[in-house]
């Protein structure tokens, strides 16, 4: 009689759809499942999406939003969780409150504006990001616009991301990550709990299709906190990852194409 299977480490995403796979749920499963954890999804919108941008966005209920989460957490458990869009402050207030009580190591990508520039939070939803989720994640990921929504501080060099780290920080995250990649030159990011300094650096790949970066390094550092990494180890190898996913993304649509989630098992064969 053979041995029952060992279980994988156990991540849950908690954001909306997308309806062209490159970003947000989907985006955040094909992660989870390159990096050998196991994927479960607590849905709080759909989009109507593809790789020219989002043609429309509909909110679940806060009731739905909270029975999903406690349906994963209460049979199954998690060792990690991630937010994406969360886009009322209804729903940021009721996800901050599920994950103060839940234990679990939290990625927070304070998800803002899509790649192609559609609004996915509402402004008055920022208050709620800055009161009550920030000061529930262990790691925060915010882009160079959110680091603008939430902060004011507008960043164009690697002082600028000091700064705007420091202003992330007073808002009560363990660690965040300011996400330089919009900057120019090389692909740039900063880890920083306010003493230790980690800056992350890749070359800047010639590859437009990159529709997915934000949600899939987010994913990917909770897949790394789900087996027990400490947050810089998680982080660098997340940074890996999401390089080698932008350096084979694709072609998909008429627009912007998303990365490659599973580059490593191509790569493999």
């Amino acid at each position: 009689m053979s041995a029952p299977a060992p279980i994988p480490p156990r991540v849950l995403t908690v954001a909306g759809s997308d309806s062209g796979g490159g970003a947000g749920i989907q985006a955040d499963l094909k992660t989870m499942l390159a990096l050998g954890t196991h994927g479960m999804s607590v849905l709080t919108a759909v989009t109507a999406q593809n790789s020219l941008g989002v043609q429309g966005a509909w909110e679940l209920p806060a009731d739905a939003v909270r029975a999903q989460y406690r349906s994963v957490v209460d049979d199954i458990g998690v060792q990690a969780v991630k937010t994406g869009m969360l886009s009322s402050a209804g729903l940021v207030d009721t996800v901050a409150e599920l994950l103060a009580a839940t234990g679990a190591p939290v990625v927070v990508d304070p998800v803002g504006v899509s790649k192609h520039g559609d609004a996915l939070l509402a402004a008055e939803a920022l208050d709620s990001v800055r009161t009550k989720l920030l000061p529930v994640a262990t790691v925060a990921t915010p882009n160079l616009d959110e680091v603008a929504q939430l902060t004011g501080v507008t960043v164009t060099d690697e002082t600028g991301m000091r700064r705007a780290a420091a202003k992330i920080l007073a808002f009560g995250p363990r660690w965040v990550v300011i996400k330089g990649g919009h900057l120019p030159g090389e692909a740039v990011d900063l880890l920083t709990d306010g003493d230790e300094e980690h800056w992350l650096r890749a070359p800047r790949l010639d590859n437009r299709h990159t529709h997915g970066t934000g949600c899939t390094l987010a994913s990917a550092i909770a897949c790394g906190l789900a087996r027990g990494h400490d947050v810089p180890t998680a982080v660098r190898n997340a940074k890996e990852y999401v390089t080698g996913a932008i350096r084979a993304g694709f072609a998909l649509g008429g627009g912007i194409g998303p990365v490659d989630h599973g580059w490593r098992a191509r790569t493999a064969r």
